[in-house]
């Protein structure tokens, strides 16, 4: 059993909604009774492509997935929620991100954990913290360290966990 962190982002076709749907569908992936979810955050669109705002959240749970069986899932579910890959950061129904697996690195063509992205991003780093303060990333950081009062600024509370 590994214990794993998902980040969600939708910001297409009620982004809540969404986000809600794939938390059902990341619970039938999880060991029962290990699922947890942060609370949803609004944030502004990476990247130059004009699109509304996304909503944002990290789950985390325990599964016995090996990490690309979890990838081809959560891509899975992307499909199903109607993802399409038209512009890179461009508009989507849904994004599922694995940002860590236990605390393995992983480096291949097709997955890089942890998260490429994980040590920049606010709507990644904050729902981390929230769901586990003291997590440290395999590369020894801990993940409070890495969080601005910018960043925290930067995101919007739409719905606390729980």
């Amino acid at each position: 059993m590994t214990g794993v962190y998902v980040a969600l982002g939708a910001n297409l076709d009620s982004p809540e909604r969404q986000l809600d749907s794939a938390c059902l569908a990341l619970q039938q992936l999880a060991q029962q009774g290990s699922f947890r979810v942060s609370s949803y955050y609004r944030s502004v669109p990476m990247g130059d492509v004009p699109q509304p705002d996304y909503v944002n959240a990290v789950a985390c749970f325990e599964t016995e997935l090996a990490p690309l069986e979890l990838l081809d899932a959560l891509q899975a579910i992307e499909l199903q929620q109607g993802r399409q890959r038209l512009v890179r950061w461009g508009p989507r129904t849904l994004d599922l991100d694995l940002l860590l697996y236990g605390d393995e690195q992983i480096q291949t063509p097709r997955l890089t954990v942890p998260h490429y992205g994980i040590k920049s991003r606010e709507f990644v780093l904050i729902p981390l913290e929230e769901l586990n303060p003291s997590l440290v990333l395999p590369c020894g950081t801990g993940i409070a360290t890495l969080i601005t009062d910018a960043m925290r600024q930067s995101l919007q509370l739409l719905h606390p966990s729980g």
